[in-house]
């Protein structure tokens, strides 16, 4: 399909045939703000369950039928606009949106920032509303994060919307808002995308629309800075170093330099939305050490993103299941200089590339046992075992290539049957002061019902291991 975007806001459907097709979160908000203005849509999902709303079709029996007699459908985020049925839908002269496209249509887009990338994207949302409400503004903080900005359930007066933006989404949206924010790149989601660089070119399509003007952009990136043309007419780079010996976003309590990268990202953008409202007060605070110090404290990190859990006979037990791609994975791995660090991996297998973290295990100059999960995990040891073979020719052919950090560092690398046994074998190889670290670098789906059910395992399991009294 083209880059075809309508320019439609919610008020537009008023009087209009509209279908929602698939009924989760946002499908929900949709259906109570279609209902809001009286519009009684055609209701169709892919699985409808007991307990849903009366009346929702199945798409494959008779539901996309219904949609195709519709004027407008509003597509929930998860159902690809390059699937074969959307593409039916568009041929039948369905105009298909999204909730949030709808929304930004009418939104005040100078109070307004859109965070994407591949990761890092809902910590430095988190952090952006955390900061703002500490300066004493309402924010809101939703989008792909939480809830939907248009739900009637959220109606408020805000004085500034902090909208994560998924690269689902970003397909939808029609126009920018003044500053956007794009905090890492890395393939990810490539089925629903249908290939690399379309999921690239749809990611950062949130940063380019008509409206666009500055993109804060992670400038230690090397995919984000070759597509730079992807952004906004105007780029702040941020660096990780940047500002050194800057202590402001110690109250965040976020471990890393890319949590320190999404710090300096949200001091920028608070700058910049300052700028775009001509909220000089804003701009002002935002740079100032002493006020963001004190608006950053009680901050609370996101649930299974590097959250420490236990302690357990000196070994301590991290939660990282948030971790669905390969790029937080290396940043947890970074979390951890200095310590032995037996890592979990895997999860559902998307067919990403694991390369570079295989790449990534065999150079950490410390103690890294990998244990692997299904089912990517068979594929994650592949990647690995090609490296240590490479390596391995490497160093018989030249002597500067024996004995390197990398060699003493790595550990090893087992396939396990489940997160149970993982993280038995991880704890006993830690002891007495390491690091149990699930980072798994792939979803959660076929194994625990999302990510924060794997996360609460994971802690089952590390009390699995202490010593009876």
């Amino acid at each position: 399909m083209g880059d075809e975007r309508p320019r439609l806001g919610w008020s537009d459907l008023s009087g209009a045939r509209v279908g929602i097709w698939g009924l989760g979160r946002e499908g929900g908000a949709s259906l109570r703000k279609l209902r809001a203005f009286g519009v009684e849509p055609v209701l169709v999902d892919d699985s409808p369950k007991p307990g849903d709303e009366q009346g929702i079709l199945a798409t494959a029996d008779g539901g996309l039928d219904a949609l195709a007699a519709c004027e407008i459908v509003i597509k929930t985020p998860g159902i690809s606009r390059y699937s074969p049925e959307a593409d039916h839908l568009r041929s039948a002269g369905v105009i298909l949106v999204g909730g949030l496209g709808l929304w930004m249509q009418e939104a005040d887009r100078n109070r307004v920032v859109c965070v994407t990338g591949t990761k890092g994207k809902s910590t430095t949302s988190s952090i952006i509303g955390h900061l703002l409400t500490g300066l004493g503004y309402k924010a809101m903080v939703g989008g792909n994060i939480g809830a939907a900005p248009y739900d009637p359930l959220q109606a408020g007066e805000y004085d500034y919307w902090v909208i994560e933006v998924s690269s689902y989404t970003a397909t939808d949206l029609a126009s920018t808002p003044p500053v956007t924010a794009v905090t890492s790149l890395h393939p990810d989601h490539l089925p629903w995308h249908g290939g690399v660089e379309r999921y690239y070119r749809d990611k950062l399509s949130a940063c380019a629309q008509p409206g666009a003007e500055l993109t804060v952009a992670n400038g230690d990136s090397s995919l984000i800075r070759d597509r730079a043309s992807l952004l906004a007419p105007k780029i702040e780079w941020v660096s990780a170093t940047d500002e050194p010996g800057a202590t402001w976003m110690d109250p965040l309590g976020l471990p890393g330099q890319h949590n320190r990268r999404n710090a300096l990202i949200a001091r920028r953008v608070l700058a910049a939305l300052g700028n775009a409202a001509a909220d000089r007060d804003l701009a002002t605070r935002a740079a100032d050490d002493a006020s963001l110090r004190r608006a950053a404290d009680g901050f609370t990190p996101l649930p299974s993103r590097l959250t420490t859990v236990g302690t357990v006979d000196g070994v301590a037990f991290v939660d990282d299941s948030l971790s669905t791609n390969v790029l937080p994975t290396l940043a947890a791995l970074d979390a951890f200089p200095g310590r032995r660090v037996a890592l979990i991996v895997g999860g559902q297998d998307r067919g990403i590339d694991y390369a570079p973290l295989a790449q990534a295990v065999r150079a950490r100059e410390h103690p890294t046992l990998v244990l692997t999960l299904p089912d990517s995990g068979p594929r994650i040891s592949a990647a690995i075992t090609a490296i240590t073979a490479s390596t391995a020719v490497t160093a018989s052919t030249s002597s500067t290539a024996a004995g390197t950090a990398g060699d003493q560092g790595f550990a090893g690398v087992t396939d396990c049957p489940d997160l149970d046994a993982a993280v038995a074998v991880g704890f006993a190889w830690a002891r007495p002061d390491g690091v149990v670290l699930l980072s798994p670098a792939a979803p959660s789906f076929g194994h625990f019902r999302d990510y924060r059910d794997r996360g609460d395992q994971f802690a089952a399991a590390m009390r699995a291991c202490a010593p009876t009294p």
